[in-house]
Formats: C-alpha cells, structure tokens, sequence
C-alpha cells in the first residue's frame, strides 16, 4: 500500500488486514521501492498516482512491472481517470473516493491471477 494521506493509508491497510492480507505500508514511492529491494514477497502492489517525491505512482507501477514482474498492479487517483494504457501490463485503476470493499475484492482477483511458479517479490 503506497499512500502519502495518512488518514487513507491507515483506513485501507486496516481494510485489508481485516480482509486477511499481509500488508506492507510506504508514504513514497522510494519507501515502496526500499521494501521490495529487501526482498519482501509483494503479490498486489497498490499505489497512489499523486504523492511526494522524485518520482509517482504509476512511475512506481511501470517501475515495479519491470523489475518485478510478476507484481501485480492497482493504481489509484482522485484526480481524474488514468487511461488502461497508463497502467502497465494487466494492472487496474480504481477512482478515489473508493469502497474498502471494491479494493479487497480487486486485491483478492488479481493475487488469484499471480503466475504460479513465479516468486511475487522477485
């Protein structure tokens, strides 16, 4: 979950932990990037489109499909719509102000499309 509005991030990580999901949490995209260079296991990788720093979110997202691709993608933004193109691979986007359970559901269909035999984090 990368997310610079606290508030926000505090609402979906609990969502989500709820929902029965490990979640790592990051304010930056360069946080994002310290834990998956950890080698932390990252199956679906949500991420904010505005937030501070050298470089956004769906930077980030094309980042990510990149080294990591077997990280599955969901962008998000209250700053209009981001075109399908804007996300790389089969990654999704989905409009702010958003229901905790739309995200949970869309987490739990794209961590059930992951590759099988092809390590999330790596």
């Amino acid at each position: 979950m990368v997310e610079d509005e606290g508030l926000v991030r505090l609402a979906t990580v609990q969502e989500l932990l709820d929902a029965g999901y490990e979640v790592l949490e990051a304010a930056s995209a360069e946080q994002a990037l310290e834990i998956l260079e950890s080698g932390a296991t990252v199956a679906v990788l949500f991420t904010d489109v505005n937030m501070p720093g050298e470089r956004d979110g769906l930077g980030l997202a094309r980042l990510v499909h990149e080294r990591w691709p077997a990280v599955r993608l969901i962008v998000t933004s209250g700053g209009g719509q981001i075109s399908k193109r804007d996300v790389p691979d089969d990654g999704r986007f989905l409009a702010k102000p958003y229901r905790l359970s739309h995200l949970t559901n869309l987490v739990e269909e794209l961590a059930a499309s992951q590759a099988p035999g092809r390590p999330a984090g790596g």
